[in-house]
């Protein structure tokens, strides 16, 4: 039986707000957030590395982003930050810059190395990986191929099922994908955005997409619909051989009701 060389726990989609008794869609997003970390550090026996990918604050302001790292640093998991959406990228890496908690593009643990990307368009809900991304990243694979490589992105380059969330996927998913084949050592990419659970499989790279640590996405549907799934992350196991497993985990139930409206969204 192998060993399990690393850990890794990724929550998403955080959408914590300006103020922390404030609510979206019916949610309390920063007690969300706070439940399914706790849970994660309750059920797992050790996490290496916490990654959040993207979505980590609704309305950007630096006392919100102060606010998500002094939850990180109470618990002490080295973590990782992309930026989604509706971050500020300059402002996350202007206060994730201390202690714990970073915002690096390549992040280095013993034979694997992960990758962070920056999927966002300045003021657009979709994503892309711009030629300055795409370029790090062909420079980063060719110079690393001792490496497992699992990526990390916010936006989902494949068909989720849901028309309206797939008009936002990266737009160049394509290229992407094709660079990535050109690289074996790329065994899986991870991201978040579609608020949901998914799991696929693209030309031997593992995709996974993870359910926010909020509020769902119903999935399949065409227009916006939020489901009553509970809030999740997922745990990912990284083998020295270059193995991947990975799961998702869920609170019991959603604990405060959800009010369907995409305002703010």
């Amino acid at each position: 039986m192998m060993d399990t060389e690393l850990s890794i726990l990724q929550i998403s989609d955080l959408h914590i707000l300006a103020d922390s008794q404030q609510k979206m869609l019916g949610l309390n997003t920063e007690l969300c957030f706070l439940q399914v970390l706790e849970k994660a550090c309750n059920e797992l026996n050790s996490i290496d590395l916490l990654l959040l990918t993207g979505d980590l604050a609704q309305n950007p302001s630096s006392s919100t982003y102060q606010r998500i790292l002094k939850i990180v640093e109470k618990q002490g998991i080295p973590c990782y930050c992309l930026p989604g959406n509706h971050d500020d990228y300059r402002l996350m890496q202007q206060v994730f810059k201390q202690g714990i908690i970073h915002c690096n593009k390549q992040v280095l643990l013993k034979n694997w190395q992960i990758l962070n990307l920056n999927s966002q368009i300045i003021g657009k809900e979709g994503g892309e990986l711009s030629r300055q991304e795409l370029q790090f990243l062909q420079k980063t694979l060719a110079q690393t191929s001792e490496y497992h490589t699992l990526i990390a992105i916010h936006h989902h380059c494949l068909a989720s099922g849901s028309q309206w969330l797939d008009k936002m996927r990266i737009t160049n998913s394509q290229e992407f994908l094709t660079l990535l084949q050109q690289y074996p050592q790329v065994k899986a990419i991870i991201h978040g955005h579609i608020h949901q659970q998914f799991e696929a499989t693209s030309h031997n790279i593992k995709i996974f997409g993870t359910p926010s640590s909020c509020f769902q996405f119903k999935p399949n549907s065409q227009q916006f619909a939020i489901d009553n799934t509970p809030a999740g992350y997922r745990f990912i196991k990284l083998y020295s051989d270059g193995k991947i497993e990975s799961q998702v985990q869920r609170l019991l139930t959603q604990n405060q009701p959800l009010e369907l409206s995409s305002n703010g969204y």
